[in-house]
């Protein structure tokens, strides 16, 4: 039996982030076009993204303008409420 990835690096603090790139188009760079990446990254040091955007700045001719980063931890601990009483049942 095989266990999901996804799953298996939520389980290691790794959650869902979403990254909005705005950079300038190479040959008119005061256009500026929108990319959108995604991928399971640990907050708060994004090592992913960080990897992804220093490919972008090195490969890529478009500038970047600006990087918008969402994130959510898809496993979190719960939380438990406390009652006073008891129900039985038979």
């Amino acid at each position: 039996m095989t266990t999901d990835h996804a799953f298996a690096l939520s389980l290691q603090g790794y959650g869902l982030t979403t990254a909005e790139i705005l950079y300038g188009m190479p040959d008119h760079p005061v256009i500026l076009q929108t990319f959108v990446w995604q991928a399971y990254d640990v907050p708060p040091q994004f090592p992913r993204l960080v990897g992804f955007l220093t490919f972008w700045e090195k490969e890529l001719d478009g500038p970047l303008y600006r990087v918008r980063i969402a994130h959510k931890q898809l496993i979190t601990p719960r939380e438990y409420r406390f009652l006073d009483g008891e129900l039985v049942f038979h």
